[in-house]
């Protein structure tokens, strides 16, 4: 039987296939940041040092926050650390270059000094930074289309690129702040920055990666969708930006709509996994006969803490190699709910979707028998979900001396 590469089957790709692109990418993102921080570090001096401390201070809990939303059907870390790069990298060095010559060339030579910066800010700031930092996403609609499986992953690519790109471009904000005004008007910067809107990035690129999404998981919309998100995305950055120059009354205007856009993306985000918690439960019934799937494994399937006591219950019993299949068997079930809902939606072409089931399949199978191989005996009492039901992760008995 030919070798399955979990990760490749759960990743959609080629199983050995090296990810040159991604790989590319990463490197030139790379190169950019350190570009950009080079930059920041010959015109800093010792703020340079404090302001990138801080700038990383929160990153670390940003994105654990950010990670939570996509619980049940987790994206591929290296694309993610991709996303986080590009908004770090390409994105930051590009806006450096183009708002610096937009602003030298056109907005202050034509407007004067004060007016000629607030349209920038206002204006072309956001055209510009929303742009690059949405290109990262129109990629991933193209070549990855088959990776972005609703408003959910959508929406955590978007923050991964904002939260690489606010890192970086506060690094330039505190390090001004020390050098202009001290330790005072760092600390009024961080607490704005750092604390009090540390998600504004996220949030304003989530309007693309809303519309990405659109795009990649309906028939209808794939041009418009992304287009309409990447404006919203623009008049957000626009709207914030452009209330930083009214004073307090502005800002908290803008910051209470921010808010209620935060509060409407987390509820896009809870409806999406009770959708998939009830696909989970209307599509596996149907591969109970492949033996691949009991009623009580699909309980377990549907539910995230139920998910989460069976990982550790399997590295109980058989170590990290158990909890690992326990993981991928999980994860190929969700994918399996998740492909029928492209097809459902008539995303998915034909034979696409059949070879895509039969590996998901394939991979569950396997996940299962490596548990079993890796497990003791003892666990054939059965699974803290499996009362009442039998379930798949419980071996046959042993014949007895009769047979």
């Amino acid at each position: 039987m030919a070798r399955i590469d979990p990760k490749a089957v759960l990743e959609g790709r080629m199983p050995g296939r090296p990810p040159v692109g991604l790989l590319l990418g990463l490197t030139v993102s790379s190169l950019c940041a350190l570009i950009a921080l080079g930059i920041d570090a010959i015109y800093g001096g010792a703020g340079f040092w404090v302001g990138m401390i801080l700038a990383i201070l929160p990153i670390p809990l940003l994105i654990a926050l950010v990670l939570t939303l996509d619980r049940m059907e987790p994206e591929p870390p290296r694309a993610l650390v991709f996303s986080f790069m590009w908004g770090a990298g390409v994105a930051v060095l590009g806006a450096l270059v183009l708002n610096t010559l937009g602003l030298l060339y056109i907005t202050v030579p034509i407007f004067g000094e004060v007016k000629g910066h607030f349209i920038s800010a206002t204006f072309g700031a956001p055209v510009i930074e929303e742009s690059l930092k949405g290109a990262v996403l129109f990629g991933l609609l193209w070549w990855r289309r088959n990776e972005i499986d609703g408003f959910a992953d959508g929406i955590m690519y978007a923050c991964m690129v904002g939260l690489g790109f606010a890192m970086m471009e506060n690094v330039t904000y505190y390090m001004r702040a020390f050098d202009l005004g001290g330790t005072k008007q760092l600390q009024t910067v961080f607490i704005l920055r750092g604390i009090v809107a540390p998600l504004s990035h996220p949030l304003f690129t989530s309007m693309t990666g809303i519309g990405v999404a659109w795009a990649a998981t309906h028939r209808r919309g794939r041009i418009t969708a992304p287009a309409l998100g990447l404006l919203g995305a623009m008049l957000l950055h626009g709207l914030w930006n452009g209330a930083a120059a009214m004073g307090l009354g502005g800002l908290g205007s803008v910051y209470v709509l921010d808010a209620v856009v935060l509060a409407a993306l987390l509820t896009v985000v809870f409806v999406e996994r009770h959708n998939t918690v009830q696909r989970i439960e209307h599509i596996l019934p149907m591969y109970e006969p492949t033996g691949l799937v009991t009623p009580a494994d699909i309980r377990m399937l549907k539910s995230i803490p139920a998910r989460r006591a069976a990982r550790r219950w399997a590295r109980a019993l058989g170590g990290r190699g158990a909890a690992k299949a326990m993981e991928d068997y999980q994860l190929a079930a969700t994918e399996l709910a998740l492909l029928h809902k492209r097809a459902e939606r008539g995303v998915a072409e034909p034979r696409w979707f059949e070879a895509r089931r039969d590996s998901l399949l394939s991979l569950m199978g396997l996940a299962r028998q490596t548990f079993l191989r890796t497990a003791p005996p003892a666990q054939r009492q059965g699974p803290p979900w499996a009362d009442p039901g039998p379930s798949g992760f419980v071996p046959p008995p042993a014949p007895g001396p009769y047979g």
